[in-house]
C-alpha cells in the first residue's frame, strides 16, 4: 500500500470512527434521558398522576411516540439537523414517561440484572456488525419480516390473551432485535462513507442511526425483562 492509498484509508477510518462515535453519543444521550424521565415519573407525584391518572393519557403517549418516530424517519431529509435532534430528545422523554411502568411492575434488582444482560448482548452484536465482512442485508430483511410478524401477532394477542402466543412473541422478538442490532450497526458503519464530516447531513444521519440503535436496545431490554424480570 503506497502513501496515497494509506492516507485515504486512514482518512476514511477516522471519518467512520467519528461518525460511529456521534451515533453512539446520541443513542447514549437518548437512553439517559429516557432513564431519568422514567425515574422522575415514578418518584414525582405530579408526573406520576399525569401519566397514570387518566388511562387515555398513557395510550395517547404510546400513539404519540409512534407518530413521532414515523415523522422523524419519513421526513428526515426535509427537516433541519436541529429539528431532527430536538425530535429525538422529545421522543426519548416521551418514551421515558411510558417506560416508567417497568419500574412499577418489576423489582429494581431484576431490572438491573436484565439491563446488564441486555447491554452485554447489545454490545456483542454491535461489535459483530461493525467487524464482520459478511453482508448482513439478508439477515436484516429476515428480521424485518420477523418484526412485522411480531407486531401482527401482538395485536392478535391483545384480543386473544394467549399465554403460548405471548411467550412465542417474546422469544421470536428477542431473536429479531438481536439480529437487527448487528444489521443496523453494519448499516451505520456504511453510512459513514456517504456523508460529509461535520455537515448537517452527517448530523441527521447520526440521529437516525442513533434512533435505530436506541429502538433495538429498548425493545431487546423489554423482551428480556419478560423472560428474566421478577414482578413486585
Amino acid at each position: 500500500m503506497d502513501s496515497m492509498q494509506y492516507d485515504a484509508y486512514a482518512g476514511q477510518k477516522v471519518q467512520t470512527n467519528a461518525f460511529v462515535t456521534a451515533v453512539f453519543g446520541w443513542m447514549t444521550g437518548a437512553l439517559a434521558i429516557s432513564a431519568i424521565v422514567a425515574m422522575l415519573t415514578v418518584r414525582v407525584p405530579a408526573l406520576k398522576n399525569f401519566v397514570y391518572g387518566n388511562p387515555n393519557m398513557f395510550i395517547g403517549l404510546l400513539i404519540g411516540e409512534v407518530i413521532l418516530v414515523l415523522v422523524l424517519v419519513a421526513g428526515i431529509n426535509k427537516m433541519s439537523a436541529t429539528t431532527a435532534s430536538v425530535m429525538l430528545v422529545i421522543y426519548s422523554a416521551m418514551n421515558g414517561l411510558t417506560l416508567s411502568v417497568v419500574m412499577l411492575i418489576y423489582t429494581a434488582a431484576s431490572i438491573t440484572n436484565t439491563l446488564f444482560v441486555c447491554a452485554s448482548v447489545f454490545g456483542v452484536m454491535c461489535a459483530y456488525g461493525a467487524i464482520t465482512k459478511k453482508d448482513l442485508s439478508g439477515l436484516g430483511n429476515l428480521c424485518m419480516m420477523g418484526l412485522f410478524g411480531v407486531i401482527i401477532a401482538s395485536v392478535v394477542n391483545w384480543f386473544t390473551a394467549s399465554t403460548a402466543l405471548y411467550w412465542g412473541i417474546t422469544y421470536v422478538g428477542v431473536l429479531v432485535f438481536v439480529g437487527l442490532t448487528a444489521y443496523d450497526m453494519q448499516k451505520i458503519k456504511r453510512m459513514a462513507s456517504s456523508v460529509q464530516p461535520g455537515s448537517a447531513q452527517a448530523q441527521k444521519a447520526a440521529v437516525i442511526g442513533a434512533l435505530h440503535l436506541y429502538l433495538d436496545f429498548i425493545n431487546l431490554f423489554l423482551l428480556l425483562l419478560r423472560l428474566m424480570g421478577d414482578r413486585r
